[in-house]
């Protein structure tokens, strides 16, 4: 009756004002059918122990709304496509063409950072995805300098990296040479849940499954966790020591994987309202893949405008390939490497927009 009652109030204007909010809040155009957002917004008053929609707006209304409440509220209408390797054309592209050049120029400017961003991570796989490509790309050996070093990519346990802040450790490698930069790369996403996903880096097997079975073992262990969700949707609690204690309808095999801390020492995760960002710092690199589609026109200009300005001199911007550039102002200039493209800022473009 509370859930009927908090429906009825909710009025066709207020749920106008409602998409007006969330799109200059975070950027996001909800386009789902008022059927749907009136069943989430009476979920959520109900919830929030709100007791009215009237409440609801007036605390969206407010200066000092706090920016966790957009996340809660949106958590559930937000439907992002996401997975391990999902976009491999531009995985490709980063690790064959953009870190090699990265590398090289580096190694002559001096010790610094090689800083990629995640922008819109969802629950992590495309930033752990970005990681394993790099590792990968650059322990093949003849596609970057000898001086620099990632995580070891031969699943002996034997990388010598750390935890410390996302920065791996720089250690010596085989030629003897001291390395001159460390590899960090952030992931960010606007829900919490997402971000919690992402940090504790555990995935079920299925979601592996089109790795290649070297790069599971190479950066992933299996678990056994108290409380797995199967895949068929059905729920199997398991005590510590592996056993089933309980199950509903037939058993499922739920195996899942953890992200391996050498791996998982390289990525820092944060949340981060897109259309309102915090300054993280500058990137070699910034993905900001299958986002810009639940923007409006305008915001996807203001973001655009932004990741410029995030980027070094020289860093490349990465987009899916049924995204555009929104506004011909940007001086970004396009590159194409095995059929992908991607954005680079020149070296020049730092004085025309203020570095």
């Amino acid at each position: 009756m509370h859930k009927l009652m908090a429906t009825s109030t909710i009025l066709e204007h207020e749920l106008s004002e409602l998409r007006l909010l969330v799109e200059r809040q975070t950027g996001v155009v909800l386009d789902c059918p008022n059927s749907q957002l009136i069943a989430h917004v009476s979920d959520y008053i109900e919830v929030q122990d709100l007791g009215s929609s009237a409440v609801l707006f007036e605390r969206l209304r407010s200066q000092d709304q706090d920016p966790a409440n957009w996340s809660s509220l949106l958590d559930g209408l937000i439907n992002a496509t996401t997975g391990f390797y999902r976009h491999p054309g531009a995985l490709n592209a980063l690790a064959r063409q953009v870190v090699p050049q990265l590398c090289a120029r580096k190694s002559v400017d001096g010790p610094s950072p090689l800083r990629i961003w995640s922008a819109g991570c969802s629950t992590g796989e495309e930033a752990y995805s970005i990681a394993m490509a790099v590792c990968d790309g650059l322990s093949q050996g003849g596609s970057a300098p000898a001086n620099i070093t990632t995580p070891s990519g031969n699943g002996n346990g034997n990388g010598k990296t750390g935890r410390s802040g996302g920065i791996a450790d720089n250690v010596n490698n085989s030629t003897g040479v001291k390395p001159v930069f460390s590899l960090h790369i952030v992931g960010s996403d606007l829900l919490p849940r997402n971000i919690e996903a992402a940090d504790r880096g555990v995935y079920p097997q299925s979601a592996l499954d089109g790795l290649p079975p070297a790069s599971i073992r190479n950066y992933f262990s299996k678990i056994s966790s108290p409380s797995v969700l199967c895949a068929e949707g059905e729920t199997e609690r398991v005590s510590r020591n592996g056993d089933a204690i309980a199950s509903q309808a037939s058993r499922v095999s739920c195996t899942h994987l953890l992200v391996k801390p050498r791996l998982r020492s390289l990525v820092t995760f944060n949340c981060m309202n897109l259309a309102r960002p915090g300054y993280i710092g500058r990137f070699d690199v910034i993905f900001c893949m299958d986002v810009l589609p639940h923007f409006s026109r305008a915001q996807r200009i203001a973001l655009l405008e932004r990741l410029h300005l995030y980027l070094e001199p020289g860093g490349y911007l990465f987009l899916s390939q049924t995204e555009k550039l929104a506004s011909s102002n940007l001086n970004f200039r396009s590159e194409t490497f095995d059929g992908y493209t991607f954005h680079r800022k020149p070296l020049a473009a730092s004085a025309a927009y203020g570095r």
